[in-house]
């Protein structure tokens, strides 16, 4: 194991969220490279009806928590972030359970962390490689569009689900998605609350077409997305942008205020 890493995860209260639906074939081998890193792993079962409750149970020293009916990605993500905090967790770093991502990125979060305390990380992949799903290429730039769009920010991959998550300003924000558009809810919403959004780089793995398991449904989901971008959207032009130009405008107008202040208290000691 990675002491360091281990250590740094620890006095930071840095868990590993896993979130999973009928991934048992890949399941067991994301755990096992994570407990190479770090033994603060969370899973939840979202359901499954695989043998993913098998594979768990036969995996000691990590934290399962799981229920009965398949809820959505965006569901178990937010039961797993409060089940985080139960457990004493300042940050989640969620990684998907189909072996795409690589554990040794960890250390990718953990050097970002050091001096971003306040920000959702999100691992960006390439997205050019030849082996990228062409539904993925386009559901992202899709996703970084209206991102752009809500928030004013530019980002690469807003669809990666290898992010940190800072827990407690998370837990101030009342959520209203459970699927996958949540992914796009949390980014938009934690920005419009003053978390900072960054990116680094990690390494992706698509398998062949023919072993590639996803439970993202184009027409269910992207229809999903674009109910809540135009819900985001009206927000924003009616709320976000209106609130952000009059907190912009007072601000401005403190600093000419205290210059003034300032100008006159030096004018009168001279």
């Amino acid at each position: 194991m990675s002491a360091a890493l281990q250590q740094f995860f620890d006095d930071k209260k840095v868990c590993v969220l896993v979130p999973t639906y009928n991934n048992a074939g890949t399941l067991q081998n994301v755990i096992q490279n994570l407990l190479v890193y770090t033994t603060n792993i969370v899973v939840v079962n979202d359901g499954s009806t695989d043998q993913t409750q098998q594979i768990l149970r036969s995996i000691p020293g990590i934290e399962v928590w799981s229920y009965a009916r398949n809820q959505g990605k965006g569901y178990a993500l937010r039961a797993g972030f409060d089940f985080a905090r139960s457990l004493g967790y300042d940050y989640a770093i969620t990684i998907d359970s189909d072996g795409q991502h690589y554990a040794d990125d960890l250390h990718q979060f953990a050097d970002a962390l050091r001096t971003n305390g306040n920000a959702i990380i999100i691992g960006a992949r390439n997205m050019d490689q030849s082996a990228v799903p062409g539904k993925s290429s386009f559901g992202n730039k899709f996703s970084n569009f209206w991102f752009w769009v809500n928030t004013g920010i530019k980002r690469n991959d807003t669809q990666s689900g290898y992010r940190l998550y800072p827990l407690r300003p998370l837990s101030k924000i009342n959520f209203l998605t459970k699927k996958y558009e949540f992914e796009i809810e949390v980014l938009v919403r934690g920005a419009w609350s003053g978390i900072d959004v960054i990116e680094v780089p990690v390494k992706v793995y698509y398998p062949e077409k023919e072993k590639r398991i996803s439970h993202f449904r184009p027409f269910k989901d992207f229809s999903r997305i674009s109910v809540l971008n135009t819900v985001l959207v009206t927000i924003a032009l009616l709320y976000i942008k209106p609130r952000d130009f009059f907190r912009s405008f007072k601000k401005k107008i403190s600093v000419r205020s205290s210059a003034s202040s300032s100008a006159i208290r030096q004018n009168q000691i001279a």
